[in-house]
Parts: C-alpha cells; sequence; structure tokens
C-alpha cells in the first residue's frame, strides 16, 4: 500500500473510531474487509434524488451539502455535513429511496460501508442500535427545529441564523472572525430558504451594519452579538 493511500485509511479508521469501539472483534473485521474509501471532486454529486440507498457514508474531510430541488427547480439545502458526520443511511432504514441528494461543497473523502452490513451488525448488537437510534433522533429534533426556523423568521433571522450555524460547524480562519467554509451567495440562499436576490441584499445590509465584512466568498462576522440577537428574534 502506497503512503499516501495508507495515511488516508488510518484517518479513515480513526473517524470510525465512535462505530469500532462498539463491534465485537469479527465484526471489526468485517468492517475493515468492507469498507471502502472514495474521493469526490467539488461540485460532483455522491447520490441523487430517487436512487436506492446501499452504503452508509462517512465524511472524513471536505464539506457535503445535503439538498433537495423543489418547485420551479428551486434548491432547499436541506443540512451541511462536516467530518465525521454519517448520513445517507436514513432512508434505508424507511424502505425508501434518496428523498434528497448529496454533493461536495469542496474535494471530499467519504468512508463507505454497506449499509445492509450495518443492519446485520444493529441485529447482532443493542449498543450498535441505539448509536443510531440516538443518531436519528438528534437528526430529527434538528430537522423539526430547522423547518420551525426556516418557515417562521424573517428574512434577516433565517440568514443570520445559517452565518451562525456555518461559523459553530465549521468554525473560523486563524483571524477568528472569517468563516472557514465558502459558500456561494447561491448556496448561502439555499442553505436560509431565500431568493439569491434577497441573500444578496441581506448580506449587504449585515456589512453596512457593520455586523460582517465581505471579501467575494469570504465572510467576515465582526459583530456576533448583533447576528445572534437577530437570529433570536427572528
Amino acid at each position: 500500500m502506497r503512503k499516501k493511500d495508507s495515511t488516508i485509511l488510518a484517518a479513515t479508521v480513526e473517524s470510525l473510531q465512535d462505530i469500532i469501539q462498539l463491534l465485537s472483534d469479527p465484526q471489526q473485521e468485517e468492517l475493515k474487509e468492507n469498507l471502502s474509501i472514495q474521493h469526490f471532486k467539488k461540485n460532483e454529486v455522491l447520490y441523487k434524488e430517487g436512487e436506492v440507498p446501499q452504503m452508509l457514508h462517512c465524511l472524513v474531510s471536505g464539506k457535503v451539502k445535503i439538498y433537495k430541488d423543489g418547485i420551479g427547480r428551486r434548491t432547499q439545502i436541506i443540512r451541511v455535513i462536516k467530518p465525521v458526520e454519517y448520513f445517507g443511511y436514513r432512508a434505508y432504514f424507511a424502505n425508501q429511496n434518496y428523498v434528497t441528494s448529496a454533493q461536495a461543497f469542496e474535494a471530499s473523502t467519504v468512508c463507505l460501508i454497506p449499509i445492509d452490513l450495518i443492519e446485520k451488525w444493529m441485529m447482532e448488537n443493542n449498543l450498535l442500535a441505539m448509536y443510531f437510534i440516538k443518531l436519528l433522533a438528534v437528526e430529527v429534533g434538528n430537522s423539526d427545529q430547522r423547518t420551525v426556523n426556516l418557515t417562521q423568521k424573517h428574512i434577516r433571522g433565517r440568514l443570520a441564523e445559517s452565518l451562525i450555524f456555518l461559523r459553530n460547524n465549521y468554525g473560523l480562519e486563524e483571524d477568528g472572525a472569517t468563516l472557514s467554509i465558502y459558500l456561494s451567495r447561491e448556496d448561502l440562499a439555499n442553505m436560509s430558504n431565500m431568493t439569491t436576490s434577497n441573500a444578496i441584499r441581506t448580506l449587504s445590509a449585515f456589512a453596512q451594519e457593520k455586523i460582517i465584512a465581505i471579501d467575494g466568498k469570504k465572510i467576515k462576522i465582526i459583530d456576533g452579538e448583533s447576528l445572534e440577537k437577530i437570529s433570536k428574534i427572528g
């Protein structure tokens, strides 16, 4: 195995530790024999709405968006995945095809595990079953809260919430203020359930109010307290 491949495999195994520690020795060996590592380029689609779910995905590095194409070809970003989160498995346990799609925001490395193998282990291993039940429960709670926020908050509140979400989930650059994820205005709008033009106008308003500073796709949060207040008020 090449050094680069060994490094990627080691990072992948490390990212799976929360699952591995719950598996028996035979299950751990089965995991090593069946996992695969796949690299996705920026904007490459991991899976599409309507496809049959076959793999549990774990994001090892990079950023991935889960989205749904709505009426008039308008896209809604449902959530954003960060390392090392699991995704792409809910539909399998619901006996459905995918109801959303997944696409890489940037070059990303993903570990894939056959979902039917996960199901088999869950039948054998109560701890693993509870692990995924808890993950799904958290996802449902977050989804419920996001639905309320996107339907009840005004445009300013929705955009402020998205910026806070990106800050809390992806962190800041070395200056302690600039978001470490760079989204297009369209993606930011799709994440905030608004049109691109509304997102651009609202960002400009935040900049004029000295709440943020904009440099191309880079967004620097200048007044986090005001941003939190706008998000809370809605």
